[in-house]
């Protein structure tokens, strides 16, 4: 049993927790912002959308091998150091993008970018593990909610960064803008050092590399759903959809911006009230924990706004109507099935394995966000970059879908106590 258990003795632990998720608010807010930062200040010195994807794919790449081997190290040093170091490495690519402003070059931002997803994973991993720590013994249902209010107001606050990226670039300009944002995470980095415990989530055994690789049937099923989920989510919304919205409706980069920052806050917030409309409904008529078979429904639903926005667009209807509605209901659906996972991921876990639990799981995702970034471009250019290009990578999200649906049937068929 790890320390952080110990002192708990089954209390929730509201202090460490309110420290973890304050600094993973911080966090998240520098990395929408740095984001939308890199993208606009790239864009304003002549790079093609294309050019730019290209660049965010080392963010990605660096997040498959940062969730594999982080969960590990978490596992052998504890939570603590894996946390720091993320928020550390997020205060070196600031500074670095910073320093080398007037003159920046495609391989410093690429470099940047590898540590910003590097960065963020380990922060994310961190984070995520260290509410299993927290969290109140013997209550799914308050785990549930636990998870998914961390889980919600970090994709909030990182549609609230894409605003704010655009608004501090525009009045203190790019290279102020990096030096700003790694003196405030220098700041949340020294707070989170001195106040958190040091063992926390460290394996009571040391963990070896022959770990990375889950012997937990459940998480090797859900790390597949999950990698096919967000690989269906990123096919068409990474690189399609906003290329689309430009092209061929016209908007602006300020409206495409906008309307994509203002889609991942509502995501966030239906990710936070997540846990008062999924799971079961108890006698004491209080929402229980979701299940298995609730996830299989929630993601077989993803089916639903996609083939609804394909069969429109493949009809004439209104593409800028089609897509504004089709948006809102897939990203209801979308968040609900994420808050899920988020929690059974957690709730698999003991306190020994979480790390390396979480780690191997997020791994999954960030190579599903990969494949469908690499996806997303490839897709939509050979499709012609229009209607008709757009509507490839819908069919090839509704197929990603199909198959995460899939990979969440054995878990319902696997009737293995949860550890709580």
């Amino acid at each position: 049993m790890t320390a952080t258990a110990q002192t708990l003795g089954g209390a929730p632990n509201l202090r460490d927790y309110a420290i973890i998720t304050g600094t993973y608010w911080v966090f998240t807010l520098s990395d929408g912002a740095l984001r939308m930062l890199v993208l606009l200040h790239l864009h304003q010195t002549g790079h093609s959308p294309f050019e730019i994807a290209s660049l965010f794919l080392f963010y990605e790449f660096f997040g498959v091998l940062t969730n594999l081997f982080g969960g590990w190290i978490g596992a052998r040093q504890g939570l603590k150091l894996t946390l720091a170091s993320g928020v550390a490495l997020q205060v070196a690519a600031c500074s670095l993008l910073a320093w080398s402003a007037p003159a920046l070059s495609v391989p410093l931002v690429m470099l940047a970018q590898a540590m910003s997803g590097t960065a963020k994973d380990l922060t994310k991993m961190s984070s995520k593990s260290y509410v299993k720590l927290v969290a109140p013994r013997g209550d799914e249902g308050g785990l549930m909610r636990w998870v998914a209010v961390l889980t919600g107001s970090k994709n909030t606050l990182k549609g609230v960064g894409f605003f704010l990226g655009g608004a501090l670039l525009s009045e203190f300009g790019f290279r102020d803008t990096c030096w700003a944002m790694a003196a405030v995470l220098a700041g949340a980095l020294v707070l989170s050092s001195c106040m958190l415990p040091r063992a926390a989530g460290r394996s009571s055994s040391k963990a070896k590399l022959g770990q990375l690789i889950s012997k937990d049937p459940r998480v090797n099923w859900l790390s597949g759903s999950r990698f096919f989920l967000f690989g269906a989510r990123d096919i068409w919304f990474v690189l399609a959809l906003p290329i689309f919205l430009s092209s061929a409706l016209d908007w602006g980069h300020a409206q495409v911006s906008a309307f994509l920052a203002l889609w991942v806050i509502g995501y966030g917030i239906v990710q936070a009230l997540a846990p008062n409309f999924v799971g079961a409904v108890k006698a004491t008529e209080k929402r229980g924990a979701p299940t298995s078979a609730h996830l299989t429904r929630w993601t077989a639903g993803l089916l639903i706004p996609l083939l609804a926005i394909c069969a429109s667009l493949s009809l004439g209807g209104p593409a800028r109507e089609t897509l504004i509605v089709g948006l809102l209901v897939f990203g209801f659906v979308f968040a609900a099935t994420s808050a899920i996972h988020s929690y059974l991921i957690v709730s698999y876990s003991d306190d020994d394995k979480v790390s390396l639990n979480v780690g191997f799981y997020y791994m999954a995702n960030a190579a599903g966000r990969l494949a469908g970034t690499v996806l997303s471009g490839s897709l939509f250019q050979m499709a012609g970059q229009g209607a008709q290009g757009l509507l490839v990578c819908l069919l090839a999200s509704s197929s990603f879908v199909v198959l995460s649906t899939l990979l969440c049937l054995p878990l319902a068929r696997r009737k293995v106590p949860v550890q709580a």
